[in-house]
């Protein structure tokens, strides 16, 4: 999949935004003649946002200067955007003021020993750090018995989207699983915005548009979301169908690292199904030791 400019990037997400609302949906009557488009004209959103058209217009094509935060509130209340999606706006905006974007290193990213101390301390949650790109940075033994075996992967492959997309098993665990990769493909857009020189986040994307029509669907629809909590229907071969509960956690000293928690409520059954796999992933945690013992 070739990747746009920030320019392109930000017209394409505008008229995204547009086509999803209806001249009459925002109280405009309709301009006359056949429309060539869905949703609002640029003439409406202009009219709406109380800019002229011609300013309208270089501001979707990335060629309006110092976009005041009057104007971009003004467009944002327009189009009806969410926080996620005004973030997302305005960061559009400003990669586009400062043109392409210069290549950055593709750096890893390090989790403080303090953390990988906090998610062990955490035997009976799931739980996980997730840095650029949908990378899982560190886990507890307990989230890698819920999803997959992570330290049998290769490094590069210990990628959320990747996994949700092209990895059978970890596919499976999710019962509605479009509304999985939707959330995903959301939030990797939502990131993609704060790191648009990033050569790895590009080699993910094509990557996965070429393994995976349906990512290329979802990602065409440019929608965006930020990870906050939320809840999903897992499987797993061990304990059935059961529900958890996740907590995003930013850690305030770095954006591009982010905790996340499972949890099931007291007293149901997904509590109890959680609890059995904690026994199975303890088990499993032992048996290494016991097979270097008996070899021993």
């Amino acid at each position: 999949m070739n990747q746009t400019g920030p320019k392109a990037e930000l017209g394409d997400f505008l008229r995204s935004r547009r086509a999803r609302i209806r001249p009459q949906d925002a109280g405009l009557r309709s301009f006359g003649g056949r429309r060539r488009v869905p949703g609002l004209r640029r003439e409406e959103l202009a009219q709406l946002a109380g800019v002229s058209v011609d300013y309208y217009t270089r501001f979707e094509q990335g060629r309006a200067e110092n976009v005041s935060d009057a104007v971009l509130g003004a467009v944002v209340t327009a189009l009806r955007l969410d926080a996620a999606e005004a973030a997302h706006l305005t960061r559009l905006v400003r990669n586009a003021a400062r043109g392409p974007a210069a290549p950055v290193p593709g750096s890893a990213q390090e989790v403080r020993p303090g953390l990988r101390r906090l998610l062990e301390s955490m035997p009976g949650t799931p739980a996980f750090i997730l840095g650029r790109r949908t990378d899982i940075l560190a886990w507890n033994p307990l989230f890698a018995t819920l999803i997959t075996d992570f330290a049998a992967l290769a490094p590069e492959r210990r990628n959320k989207a990747w996994l949700v997309f092209l990895h059978p098993e970890v596919r499976g665990r999710f019962v509605n699983w479009e509304r999985k990769a939707r959330d995903l493909v959301a939030y990797l857009r939502f990131d993609l915005g704060r790191h648009p020189g990033d050569p790895r986040f590009a080699a993910l994307i094509d990557e996965l548009a070429e393994n995976s029509p349906e990512f290329t669907r979802l990602w065409e629809e440019r929608e965006v979301g930020e990870k906050t909590h939320g809840g999903y229907h897992l499987r797993h071969p061990l304990v059935g169908e059961f529900s958890l509960a996740y907590e995003s956690l930013a850690l305030p000293d770095d954006p591009d690292q982010t905790l996340i928690t499972y949890t099931a409520e007291a007293g149901s059954p997904s509590e109890a199904a959680l609890r059995l796999l904690a026994g199975a992933g303890a088990v499993g945690e032992r048996a290494p030791e016991r097979r270097r013992q008996t070899r021993a």
